[in-house]
């Protein structure tokens, strides 16, 4: 076995040529079996092998900064960089991370988990560089997917103006930037990746000396055979125009061809873009046929390609088919989403309503603006987007949307945490920045029952933006429908309220619990309505409470709790004792749910021991 040999990149590099193809054999068996048994992204891995192995066949991570877009392609540069053993606790408590993360290990350059970054933050790394005047290479590894954000533009656009030594790596296993041109295409790109035609190039253009730009004649004969290149063969223009040298397409499954392309691009020394044309699920049979299926999997039978544990419905999939049931009474409901129709559950939207089913890819900025321009003119627009994700089109929530009172719906899918993807990807800033945002609605189902009620009244009854936020996966043991009205007693006590919100009322409820047998009457309300709050309701709930402690799975500063606390402060009304259980200013890593709500202490027991606490 050639991977168990290998230990760091230095091994890679010491590996004959005629091992290599074997290793990437045994990394795709590799990855198959171990994210068989602790689930994970398999997909995009399986299709970057080849070319993470010609990366470090190249550069040396070490001191060059790769910086990966998203992130969750960089399993196989984890296995080559020492971490291959640790795979067994992949995305679990204090594990392996399926994110690039620098706290593991020096070959992990920068922090990844959303999308179209990677070309700014490599222009930063490379600028950083030449200041600091120091030498190494800079890359930034972005799939075409991320490519459809426009923040990858912008970074693109900055990129190739610099002049910065640059490699921007395209890895391109879905659509092309332009069209291709059939032979011609085929033909010039198999000679662009030549190794000859890198050695005359730079034979060429040493002729004119250290700097060649600065040639004239070396200045006319580009300008000429640009212009003769555009005309035979548009599809790299959209780069060279921005100033990046093109080299592509390559086959990305072509680690001889890879290695020797990487290696010119590496000798450049100014932008460059090297397009890679790679099969995503490559050598799983199974993946290759569903890629989408296989891109972010839990635990499944490698021999078969089953998922081991049979998915029922989630809050995701009640509010997709809700939503459907709206869409055919009302003609005016249209839904949208950010690249992401199955996890959002809208698949059964998209084939139901096609007219009214609008993907924006990659770009939840444009998402939520287009969302505005809807509802100006009269339709019900739902976009359904990841928590953390929805963080990317703040501010046109604010200028686009509450500004002009837009009746516009926000399906806020994964709010609070979310268990194995992480810190990156936990829902646990949107509770506070839409609760701040004038003319918000923030509705918190904590059942499917009150899902459905609540996206109802967020469709038909509630006038300007609205929010209605929902967590990742099923329903607790709470699921009744409390839905009418912005505030649920869920259970009589006299001794303490415990304040919660969303599916985190099980806790409650099992906090309360826990005090009973230690003789204190717990009383437990929900907020079916987290924006905005209502002091005479809240007054009202809360006259005599001589202890409140709110539970929230959201960050500390500005969450419910303390406005809870500072209105009931300004009118005289605040309890003698208030516990604020929430998550401080302590990102949380990996875990299951349950883990992360055991560590941050707002689950039954900690909230319990908190109360018991503040009782002595």
């Amino acid at each position: 076995m050639i991977l168990e040999n290998i230990h760091s990149p230095a091994d890679v590099k010491a590996l004959d040529k005629s091992q290599l193809e074997p290793l990437c054999r045994e990394l795709r068996t590799f990855l198959v079996n171990s994210v068989s048994r602790t689930g994970g992204h398999l997909a995009s891995n399986l299709g970057a092998v080849e070319l993470t192995v010609a990366i470090h066949r190249v550069f040396d991570t070490s001191r060059d900064r790769l910086v990966f877009d998203v992130g969750h392609q960089c399993y196989v540069h984890k296995a080559l960089t020492g971490r291959r053993e640790l795979f067994s606790t992949l995305r679990q408590l204090d594990g392996l991370s399926g994110f690039p993360k620098p706290y593991e290990s020096v070959h992990d350059a920068f922090i990844a988990g959303h999308a179209s970054n990677s070309v700014s933050v490599a222009l930063g790394m490379a600028r950083a560089r030449t200041l600091q005047h120091e030498d190494y290479s800079v890359l930034a590894l972005i799939g075409d997917g991320a490519l459809t954000g426009g923040l990858a533009y912008e970074g693109l656009n900055n990129a190739g103006a610099s002049g910065e030594p640059l490699i921007v790596l395209l890895n391109d296993n879905g659509m092309s930037i332009n069209p291709n041109v059939g032979a011609v295409d085929s033909h010039l790109s198999q000679i662009r990746s030549k190794p000859a035609y890198y050695h005359f190039k730079k034979w060429y253009r040493g002729l004119f000396g250290p700097h060649p730009t600065e040639n004239r004649l070396y200045r006319f004969n580009h300008k000429v055979k640009t212009s003769l290149k555009k005309a035979l063969w548009p599809g790299s223009t959209l780069f060279e125009d921005m100033g990046f040298t093109y080299l592509g397409p390559i086959d990305g499954h072509d680690l001889d061809r890879l290695v020797h392309v990487l290696s010119w691009a590496r000798e450049l020394r100014c932008p460059v873009v090297v397009h890679v044309k790679t099969v995503k699920g490559k050598g799983y049979s199974f993946a290759e046929q569903n890629p989408d299926k296989f891109h972010g999997v839990g635990p499944f039978d490698p021999e078969t390609g089953i998922l081991k544990k049979s998915g029922g419905d989630d809050f995701s999939a009640v509010f997709g088919k809700t939503l459907c049931t709206c869409a055919a009474e009302d003609g005016r409901v249209c839904a949208i989403t950010a690249a992401m129709a199955d996890g959002t559950g809208l698949a059964s939207f998209a084939k139901e309503f096609p007219d009214r089913f609008f993907d924006v890819a990659i770009a939840e900025g444009h998402g939520a603006a287009m969302a505005a321009g809807l509802a100006r003119q009269g339709m019900i627009p739902v976009f359904a987007v990841y928590s953390s994700f929805l963080q990317r089109g703040y501010d046109q929530l604010i200028h686009d949307i509450a500004l002009q009172d837009l009746h516009v719906v926000l399906g806020v899918d994964r709010a609070g945490l979310v268990g194995a993807d992480g810190e990156t990807h936990h829902g646990c800033f949107d509770a506070l920045f839409l609760s701040e945002i004038p003319g918000f609605t923030v509705l918190c189902p904590a059942s499917f029952a009150e899902l459905r009620r609540m996206l109802r009244q967020a469709l038909f009854e509630v006038g300007g933006p609205v929010a209605v936020r929902y967590p990742r996966g099923g329903e607790g043991d709470y699921r009744d429908d409390q839905s009418d009205g912005p505030l649920a007693e869920l259970r009589p006590g006299t001794d303490v309220t415990v304040l919660t919100y969303g599916t985190l009322v099980n806790q409650a409820l099992a906090a309360a619990d826990l005090l009973a047998r230690q003789g204190v009457s717990a009383r437990v309300l929900k907020l079916n309505q987290i924006a905005p709050l209502d002091f005479d309701l809240l007054a009202s709930a809360l006259a005599g409470t001589d202890i409140l402690a709110v539970a929230e799975d959201a960050f500390g500063a500005g969450c419910v709790g303390q406005r809870v606390a500072a209105i009931l402060a300004e009118h005289g009304a605040a309890p003698k004792k208030l516990i604020l259980k929430n998550l401080g200013k302590t990102f949380l890593p990996e875990g299951t749910v349950e883990q992360l709500q055991h560590r941050a202490g707002i689950d039954g027991e900690g909230i319990a021991r908190a109360v018991l606490e503040a009782r002595k």
